[in-house]
């Protein structure tokens, strides 16, 4: 006769509490919802590296083209030149004695030097070269004229003087014609670096949006999982805005440092060349070459704003991509 077999006893449950078992390999996301680590996320921050260090480069060079002006507007607009040219019958010394002295004698004059006949013919020379003589040409006497702070010379009034006491010999150029066109190069200057550094953040923005599009196409069906359990656009926006201001500020900062870099070595070579005519003629043109505290803020203002533009961008095409 054959066994019975016993019946088979149902399994225990696990108590209530209990941990549950972890889920197969194959069901498990070990990835995050938005990968910040992929090649592709490596090479969007190397370019808004280089986008940032670029955007830097031109505010610091503006900045410093706009400092320099600020220090050539001081400088100039602390002195003005008397001219005395020769004519025929007179005595080119006496005029030029005559000329200073009217000139020290006007209130708010600190100091009024004469320029010798080789001073004059020197600062000819760029133009005509060394070597020339000068002498039977009629080469005008100039008078460097430094103007004190307080009280404020009337400079019209001395005009008028020089052309009383000497007229149609002496005049008096107070440079403000040289100082408009060097104010106009300078905010030309500032603008158009202001302009690049616009068009530089523009191309950070696009690369982002191509970025990002990209990055919704390769996570389609994640979203749709999200989209299907309950998660809004809201939360996925966040999730790629928070994943992309990361590159961004990543970005933002490498190249923001890499400029910051840049003009530390250039000002160190700078004081370095000084020494010789060339590094004269540099620090003539462009001072000592050295950014201010404003010039450093806005380089690392530049690279906030470069991870803010990554963030912000990133947000408006997803939400764009999913509507």
């Amino acid at each position: 006769m054959a066994e019975t077999s016993a019946p088979r006893r149902p399994a225990a449950e696990p108590p209530h509490g209990a941990a549950e078992a972890p889920l197969p390999a194959t069901l498990r996301r070990n990835a995050p919802l938005v990968p910040t680590d992929t090649a592709a996320s490596r090479a969007l921050a190397a370019v808004i590296a280089i986008l940032t260090f670029l955007a830097a480069l031109c505010a610091g060079a503006a900045e410093i083209v706009a400092s320099s002006a600020g220090q050539w507007q001081g400088a100039v607009a602390q002195e003005v030149t008397v001219q005395v040219r020769p004519g025929p019958g007179r005595n080119i010394d006496a005029d030029v004695t005559r000329a200073q002295e009217i000139t020290k004698a006007t209130p708010g004059i600190a100091e009024a030097r004469i320029f010798s006949k080789a001073e004059s013919e020197r600062l000819l020379e760029p133009w005509l070269g060394s070597g020339l003589d000068l002498s039977d040409l009629p080469v005008p006497r100039l008078i460097t004229v430094k103007l004190a702070s307080s009280p404020a010379p009337d400079l019209k009034v001395l005009r008028e003087q020089l052309s009383e006491a000497l007229p149609g010999v002496a005049s008096l150029d107070d440079h403000a014609l040289w100082l408009q066109r060097l104010s106009t190069m300078a905010n030309t200057f500032v603008g158009i670096g202001v302009g690049i550094v616009a068009l530089v953040l523009a191309a950070t923005g696009l690369a982002v949006v191509f970025a990002t599009r990209g990055a919704m196409a390769g996570n389609r069906e994640v979203v749709e999982v999200l989209h299907f359990v309950g998660a809004n656009d809201d939360y996925i926006a966040r999730a790629f805005q928070s994943r992309f201001f990361r590159l961004g500020l990543r970005g933002g900062a490498i190249g923001a440092g890499a400029a910051l870099l840049a003009f530390a070595l250039a000002g160190v070579l700078a004081r370095l060349s000084r020494s010789g005519p060339a590094g004269d003629e540099i620090e003539a043109l462009f001072g000592s070459f050295q950014v201010s505290w404003r010039g450093y803020a806005l380089i690392i203002v530049i690279g906030v704003i470069a991870s803010v533009v990554t963030a912000v961008v990133s947000r408006i095409t997803v939400r764009r991509f999913l509507a």
